[in-house]
């Protein structure tokens, strides 16, 4: 599961039980020290029901190899910078790099009742999450000897990573981390893994790929949460990575049936609407099919292997073309390269379309969009799928900003709101109104008949579903990007 930035390799993914995984169904993804026993109730099924083949050992060093090979990892451990301030991280998604909700987003993972309690939790899960508390407070040092395990190990890996690792390397550790944590939420878990699964086909990860990064995994837990770890945690790990692996390569699988690994595209125009915010649009190589309130992946051909999350501007267009906002952040790779560097003629490449933030056209519900800074890219294509579908219901835009200066899309804005009148637009600035965006929604409404839409900062989205809630709009009735960055990075 290589969440770093991977290859320009177009890969072949299959899934583990065609063949390709061996003909022994004892082992699993990797040999563990002792083979674990199916946990109670029976075994897990994989994603479309079927038992997981094994696949060839990936093995541990000699015995004899022990300390030259511990003494190389302890080494290539302390080469690994210590984890980065995160770059490119504006607001999610429009600039920045953070994944998205493993489930729709208008139902936080991290309030999901399925794994609230311990208590009702499986053991498989009870033994997860307290490995998951043990090496809490070293995650930089686990993460480091992950990295420093894998790379010594099977040296034939690192080419798949970034060169400069110190904003990209603790995205994998916090990936697996994070769906174990949700191990007996069946339904969300898939959804999160099926979609990193797909997005994965860009870095060219490849089935065989899994083993040595579940061997390398079981390696840096067991020698950092060596207090609890034990044969039963270590079967429980085995299991819980084995069924990861497999969701994630059958959804792979099927992706590759029906779309590619990634889309070329060329920059077909570039406006510069302030000085580090720009509005690039974009001509895929083919047909990329998504939805308005989606976003996707970009990697520059400035920083190979380096991948940002965007949200679509607008709802899809007859013309194919594709259009993104754009902030410049300090020490942001790809956000300053597509700012300051990218012109028309150059390409690039798109990773799938992705994202839970969309339009439901079944209800005539209103539309309570809140988009600050580049936030309002996603809230503009939410509102051009509403005119473009014909129902008049109300969508009421509330676009925040700093200052004046950061309305820089506001004209556009203005102009929508004067062609439909179901659509309310109302810039708040910090600056004048000394209100905060979220606060200032309050002195509107009522919006008991309306769905929320969050787009912006994080601190943003935060206060926006505290004050929304607090409104008395119910949970299930908000929608935005995950606010916290589950693995990562980054999305």
């Amino acid at each position: 599961m290589l969440e770093a930035r991977h290859t320009m390799d177009a890969p072949t993914t299959t899934s583990a039980d065609n063949g390709t995984s061996g003909g022994n169904s004892e082992g699993g993804w990797f040999t563990p020290r002792k083979n674990p026993e199916p946990p109670a109730g029976g075994e897990r099924e994989t994603t479309e029901g079927r038992r997981l083949s094994a696949m060839r050992t990936v093995g541990r060093p000699a015995a004899g190899d022990d300390e030259v090979a511990e003494e190389r990892i302890s080494s290539a451990a302390e080469a690994v910078p210590a984890a980065a301030p995160p770059v490119d991280d504006d607001t999610p998604p429009a600039a920045a790099d953070v994944h998205r909700d493993p489930q729709p987003a208008h139902e936080p993972v991290g309030q999901d009742p399925a794994t609230a309690s311990v208590e009702a939790a499986s053991p498989d899960a009870v033994l997860i999450r307290r490995t998951m508390d043990e090496v809490g407070p070293v995650a930089d040092k686990v993460t480091s000897y992950f990295y420093a395990l894998l790379f010594v190990r099977h040296p034939d890996l690192r080419p798949l990573f970034p060169a400069a690792m110190d904003a990209q390397r603790d995205r994998l550790l916090k990936a697996l981390l994070t769906a174990a944590e949700h191990i007996d939420n069946r339904r969300v878990l898939v959804e999160y893994l099926e979609n990193l699964g797909r997005g994965h086909r860009k870095y060219g990860t490849l089935p065989e790929h899994y083993p040595a990064v579940g061997e390398c995994l079981i390696g840096s837990l067991s020698r950092y949460a060596s207090a609890v770890w034990d044969e039963d945690t270590e079967a429980a790990w085995v299991r819980t990575y084995t069924t990861i692996s497999q969701i994630m390569i059958d959804a792979a699988a099927a992706d590759e049936l029906r779309a590619p690994a990634w889309w070329y595209a060329e920059v077909v125009s570039h406006d510069l609407r302030t000085r580090d915010v720009a509005v690039i649009t974009l001509r895929p190589d083919q047909p990329y099919p998504f939805l308005a309130g989606q976003y996707t992946s970009l990697e520059t051909p400035w920083w190979p292997r380096v991948w940002r999350h965007y949200s679509f501007a607008t709802a899809p267009r007859s013309d194919g073309l594709l259009s993104f906002h754009v902030k410049a952040i300090p020490a942001g790779w790809v956000s300053n390269a597509l700012v300051h560097r990218a012109r028309p003629g150059d390409i690039v490449r798109l990773g799938p379309p992705a994202g839970s933030m969309t339009v439901d056209h079944t209800t005539d519900s209103g539309l309570l969009c809140l988009g600050g800074g580049t936030g309002i890219a996603p809230i503009k294509a939410l509102v051009e799928d509403v005119a473009e579908h014909g129902a008049r219901r109300p969508v009421e835009v509330f676009y925040g900003a700093r200052t004046d200066h950061d309305l820089y899309d506001i004209d556009t804005m203005l102009r929508l709101q004067q062609i439909h009148p179901w659509l309310a637009v109302r810039a708040i600035v910090d600056q004048q109104a000394h209100l905060q965006l979220p606060d200032a929604v309050r002195t509107y409404g009522p919006w008991d008949e309306y769905d929320a839409y969050l787009s912006g900062p994080p601190g943003m989205i935060r206060s926006g579903v505290h004050a929304l809630r607090d409104i008395g709009i119910p949970l299930e009735r908000i929608r935005h990007d995950s606010v916290e960055e589950l693995v990562a990075a980054g999305s």
